[in-house]
């Protein structure tokens, strides 16, 4: 395992890389939990946000931790159903143990487990697993993207008119951003409503340009970024400023700084 070979003196750094090496572990080492209860008759909770939670997004989640603690043990770690431990460390996990519980509760294979890295307040690498898929995707600063450990990289799209778009949580945004929704309704060669971390994976995997998304919490954008910016994408919030712990949930990921730059004068 990795946590054997990170046999370092206690002032040195893991890097990058071994950070996204660990979270392809730790993720390994989990997955079976949620497909142990895919499609099952499950028993469906709902969160003061009106969010659902089941018994898989929990015990995922705690898994997730043990695995992260018995490797990093001085680490940080902010998770979507236990909260936040020790975030004022130098490196901080963020973990999504099931993004789309409603994807996962109602049988639809397009749920995956998210788990991200910060290093003093920065996401320095993340991961994608898509536990029904049999899908890996994962990347680091300085190191690249990878699908099921293979290179990846966004497409060279650098102009609205040819992109591929998926609108993320439509619901959301007619409610919330209509006017916006009518322009970007115009924009693109295509354009998908979609739900969940998937689009993202698919932007670094060169398949979809851009999404757009809405009403997200950091455990579902931090750890996606990192795939992102790896592949040589670019993700934000709608005003083009980096993504934090503090951002406001409204996030844009782009294939190329072009493209970036023409959707946000769309959202502005």
């Amino acid at each position: 395992m990795l946590a054997k070979r990170l046999n370092r003196p206690d002032d040195e750094m893991p890097t990058p890389h071994e950070l996204m090496q660990a979270a392809i572990e730790i993720t390994a080492a989990a997955e079976s939990i949620p497909l142990g209860y895919y499609r099952a008759d499950l028993a469906v909770e709902d969160k003061a946000d009106e969010s659902p939670v089941t018994i898989a997004d929990r015990e995922t989640e705690k898994r997730i931790r043990e695995e992260i603690a018995a490797r990093f043990p001085e680490h940080g770690i902010f998770g979507e159903e236990f909260g936040k431990t020790n975030i004022s460390a130098d490196f901080t996990w963020i973990i999504d143990p099931i993004d789309g519980t409603r994807s996962f509760i109602c049988g639809v294979p397009l749920f995956g487990m998210l788990l991200g890295v910060m290093h003093n307040g920065e996401a320095v690498a993340g991961l994608i697993r898509m536990p029904a898929l049999g899908e890996v995707f994962a990347g680091a600063r300085g190191v690249g993207a990878t699908f099921n450990g293979e290179a990846i990289r966004c497409r060279p799209i650098t102009r609205v008119d040819d992109a591929r778009i998926y609108l993320n949580e439509a619901s959301q945004l007619v409610e919330q951003e209509p006017e916006r929704l009518k322009r970007l309704m115009s924009a693109g060669k295509m354009r998908r409503f979609s739900n969940d971390c998937y689009s993202f994976a698919l932007v670094a995997s060169g398949r979809v340009d851009a999404v757009i998304e809405i009403g997200l919490q950091p455990y579902d954008y931090l750890p996606v970024a990192p795939v992102i910016e790896a592949a040589g994408g670019v993700m934000t919030d709608w005003q083009g400023a980096p993504l934090g712990l503090d951002s406001d949930g409204k996030v844009i990921a782009a294939a190329t700084k072009e493209l970036h730059a023409e959707l946000l004068k769309m959202l502005a």
